[in-house]
């Protein structure tokens, strides 16, 4: 009699094994600064250096009623900027590490030619002007459309002998 509990251990393992959930290779270093790169030539996290302004005047009003802090404040804010440029250095790492998820280095390396080409330039440029614009043209469909249905649906209503406000 052959043992078969020996070889349904091993197949038990083996399909363990392909089960278990695939670990992603780390990015190279090259591959992270393409993605670095993409960052940079594009200006996506320009907001973030927004925000830091943005949370150093927070505190800053929030203490407007004691002004005998100001000056000291001032000084805090300035000595702390060190600190953070290593936090905007952080989040450059996490959604740099985002991107080499993503796209490939050859992939990354395509997209900044791109964004360095003239016509990517020029569509980095207009981006945001661009994105505004679209918006704005989607809020006036949506507000037609919805017009447009409700008249249509009173219409057929009234067909029913339904009336609708």
């Amino acid at each position: 009699m052959v043992c078969i509990v020996p070889r349904l251990s091993v197949a038990l393992l083996a399909l363990a094994v392909m089960a278990a959930p695939v670990r992603a290779q780390e990015p190279s270093a090259s591959h992270l600064a393409a993605a670095r790169e993409l960052m940079e030539t594009t200006a996506i996290l320009a907001p973030v250096n927004d925000l830091i302004t943005s949370f150093s005047e927070q505190i800053r009003r929030q203490n407007v009623t004691r002004p005998e802090l100001v000056k000291d404040l001032d000084e805090v804010l300035k000595t702390l900027q060190p600190e953070m440029q290593l936090q905007r250095q952080q989040i450059t790492n996490v959604v740099s590490r985002t991107y080499a998820k993503w796209l490939s280095e050859p992939e990354l390396k395509e997209v900044i030619a791109f964004f360095k080409s003239p016509i990517g330039a020029k569509y980095n440029k207009v981006q945001g002007d661009l994105a505004d614009d679209v918006v704005n043209d989607v809020q006036v469909w949506t507000q037609q459309a919805s017009e447009y249905l409700m008249v249509r649906v009173r219409a057929e209503m009234g067909k029913r002998g339904h009336q609708m406000q």
